[in-house]
């Protein structure tokens, strides 16, 4: 079976959402080997973003959305990253060293960005540009990871994060909704900022004016099939309220906080 750089899902694209998930897969063509690394480090947050793959396929079916995954493990390159960005390929990663990064040359490096990056990142495209032909308004983009329970030997509080630059519309109201819960510790802008210049949203909702919002969930939360399913629950009747919305079907440019858009 040939080597994809990006997993369809198939669904009602005149519903004008469209599902990512940049991270979703752990996998590596074969000429690659494993990079150098011990098979174990591809179970690890460091070759994909755990339990977005399951949580991305249940929320697509609740919901009837289309959704575009990333094939390839993030240790090859990172789809949620500029082309020019230093951490497009990652030599070292939380303690582990990609000795297959290092050295790499200037024509591995094209060679990457030509097979897997830029594929991936033109499928996001066509998949936006059909919703809106088939749904006559511009995608409300819904962009899907996880996060790690601790970093650098700390605890990280939060559940659920959202990521978003300048654009408020759907981040205002998810919010809302997701802290009408006390149960919940819900992040904004936590564990990241949202504002990274070229990243996946950057590129495929800012720069066209389109609503969006990306999503991180503890993976502690969704490791297993059951707790995908939980969250998918959880989060599936809030973005199908926030995409009943006509303001999130408008093209408006917000800007970005990190600098004039490209």
């Amino acid at each position: 079976m040939p080597f994809s750089p990006a997993h369809l899902i198939d669904g009602d694209f005149s519903v004008g959402l469209l599902l990512t998930a940049d991270h979703a897969r752990r996998d590596v063509p074969s000429e690659y080997g494993s990079l150098g690394l011990a098979q174990s480090q591809f179970d690890r947050h460091i070759a994909y973003d755990i339990g977005v793959e399951e949580l991305t396929r249940q929320l697509a079916l609740r919901l009837n959305a289309p959704a575009v995954m990333g094939g390839f493990s993030r240790l090859l390159i990172d789809p949620n990253r500029g082309e020019d960005d230093p951490t497009l390929i990652m030599q070292l990663s939380d303690g582990a060293v990609i000795s297959g990064n290092y050295p790499l040359s200037a024509h591995e490096r094209e060679t990457r960005l030509k097979h897997f990056y830029r594929p991936y990142h033109d499928a996001v495209a066509r998949q936006s540009a059909r919703v809106a032909s088939t749904s006559g308004k511009a995608p409300f983009i819904v962009s899907i990871h996880s996060f790690t329970p601790h970093w650098k030997g700390r605890a990280r509080p939060w559940h659920i994060g959202l990521l978003w630059d300048s654009d408020p519309r759907a981040v205002t109201p998810l919010l809302s909704m997701l802290r009408e819960n006390p149960d919940l510790i819900v992040g904004d802008n936590e564990p990241y900022d949202g504002a990274l210049r070229n990243d996946a949203m950057y590129r495929h909702a800012t720069a066209n004016g389109y609503a969006h919002v990306l999503i991180e969930v503890r993976q502690d939360l969704i490791a297993e099939k059951s707790g995908a399913g939980q969250w998918a629950e959880r989060l599936a009747p809030m973005l199908e309220s926030i995409n009943a919305q006509p303001e999130i079907h408008e093209i408006r440019h917000f800007g970005s906080r990190t600098g004039p858009v490209i």
